[in-house]
């Protein structure tokens, strides 16, 4: 390479730039220019889906006071309120999932995360008048579920970036800090919400309706839209669009074609729907069987653990390999889910709370770990399908097919995003319906492990064994 070619590489590379040439399997370029881009657009890239993630589950923290300041919602009412998002944002996953090719990542980067605005502005102000119509909340947690969606095209986007063998870390620290952000906003709402944190710019106070204090209801909103507004224009004048993996939705919509795809989908939702679900009904499932316990108390530390846990099965996979590890955390969570089984009151008596505790923070650690080693197993997929079927082609052949690989392969990975989410509406209606025709979560638990198995059988087959027909 003369010093002219790699002058303008490194200009291309800038900040904000269009790349057009842009080579992650070329150890050289690599070297002396990916690795330092790459770098970049990772950075910018998680604080931005960490907010998304916060927005995501306002609702979690908001619904519950809303009684409190005046609002009169019934209990039915504000479940929705707290479901909505996921199903907005699970469904808008898939649309999100095709959007990077198309747009560019740092385009759609930075337009995903001003869309953020909206709900958090309109939900500031709207919690400020009890007088506002049931409606209007319906339609801010509808909006919400843009934090949810923008976990598909931030996957998407950063995989593109990263060499097929360090993706794993990447997308392991993308979505793993990324997730941490529901973590954040179960700590830091019903810390703001208490305070004037915001001055007078964010209005009065809301009187409790039974006299004992106030509340700061429209921190809870008002609150991400500093963070917000920075990290859009940090996505906008610091990240890179790649104009190498341009494509339509034509050349995307392959994958629904693909049967690995929908295999991916199955086992997507045994980790990450595990885990979106387990933090969505945690706090519902230790009141129900504990009553004595604030669950609160207790809620954020299983998100937190799965988020951090999530790098782990990345970093981890891409030296033991996605497969082997995938199959033993689905071993392992149906060992966990009898430990929940075991700790469980039966018929309002006995149980242990602390025995309980520590069997689902391993579920949240394993749907962690799992993660970031399903992530691991899609590009290296999707890489040995395109191998095998440009076996008999020329360079320009194997280099198309290394392309429509890394293109695939990024819509699957935001595609099983989607799917996984719409756990975060199941997992907790599982437990309501179990509760109701059954009197205990016991047939949702013994579901869960059902399913996992299914998990194991796919992964073993189609991944882990001798043979099989997509090792990773």
């Amino acid at each position: 390479m003369t010093a002219g070619r790699e002058v303008m590489q490194r200009s291309n590379a800038g900040p904000g730039r269009t790349i057009g040439d842009w080579q992650p399997e070329d150890a050289g370029y690599w070297e002396r220019t990916g690795r330092r881009v790459a770098t970049r657009n990772l950075v910018i890239s998680i604080p931005a889906l960490l907010l998304a993630f916060s927005v995501w589950v306002l609702f979690s923290a908001v619904s519950i006071s809303l009684p409190r300041i005046g609002f009169d919602f019934s209990t039915d009412q504000l479940f929705w309120l707290v479901a909505l998002p996921s199903l907005s944002g699970a469904t808008l996953r898939v649309a999100y999932s095709f959007v990077i090719p198309i747009f560019g990542g740092r385009r759609w980067t930075a337009l995903s995360t001003a869309s953020l605005l909206l709900p958090t502005l309109w939900l500031g102000f709207a919690v400020q008048d009890p007088a506002t119509p049931y409606w209007v909340f319906v339609l801010i947690a509808i909006l919400c579920g843009f934090g949810g969606a923008n976990f598909s095209s931030s996957m998407s986007n950063i995989s593109f970036f990263y060499p097929k063998q360090k993706q794993g870390l990447a997308l392991g620290l993308n979505a793993g800090l990324g997730n941490v952000g529901v973590s954040v906003a179960q700590a830091v709402v019903p810390l703001v919400i208490t305070v004037g944190a915001l001055g007078t710019l964010a209005g009065p106070p809301q009187a409790l309706v039974d006299g004992s204090g106030h509340l700061f209801l429209q921190n809870a909103g008002f609150i991400w839209v500093p963070a917000i507004a920075l990290a859009a224009l940090a996505a906008w004048f610091g990240m890179n669009d790649l104009t190498s993996v341009r494509s339509s939705f034509t050349e995307q919509a392959v994958i629904f074609r693909r049967k690995h795809n929908w295999l991916m989908c199955w086992l997507y939702i045994g980790t990450f729907g595990s885990y979106i679900g387990f933090s969505a009904g945690f706090p519902m499932l230790v009141k129900s069987q504990f009553p004595d316990v604030n669950p609160m108390t207790y809620a954020f530390i299983g998100p937190l653990l799965g988020a951090l846990m999530r790098s782990v099965g990345g970093s981890l996979a891409d030296r033991w390999g996605g497969a082997r590890l995938t199959f033993w955390v689905f071993a392992l969570m149906v060992a966990a889910v009898f430990g929940v089984l075991h700790f469980l009151p039966d018929k309002g008596q006995g149980g242990n709370f602390f025995g309980f505790l520590a069997a689902f923070m391993a579920l949240f650690v394993l749907s962690g770990i799992g993660n970031g080693t399903t992530f691991r197993m899609i590009p290296v997929i999707f890489r040995t399908l395109h191998e095998r079927l440009s076996a008999g082609a020329d360079a320009q052949g194997k280099a198309d097919a290394s392309r429509q690989a890394g293109i695939e392969s990024a819509a699957v990975v935001g595609f099983s995003g989607a799917i996984g989410a719409y756990g975060g509406f199941f997992i907790p209606k599982s437990y309501g319906s179990s509760i109701t025709l059954t009197g205990s979560p016991d047939m949702a638990l013994y579901g869960f492990i059902a399913f996992y198995i299914t998990c194991l059988a796919v992964t073993w087959w189609w991944y882990y064994r001798r043979g099989a027909e997509a090792p990773c």
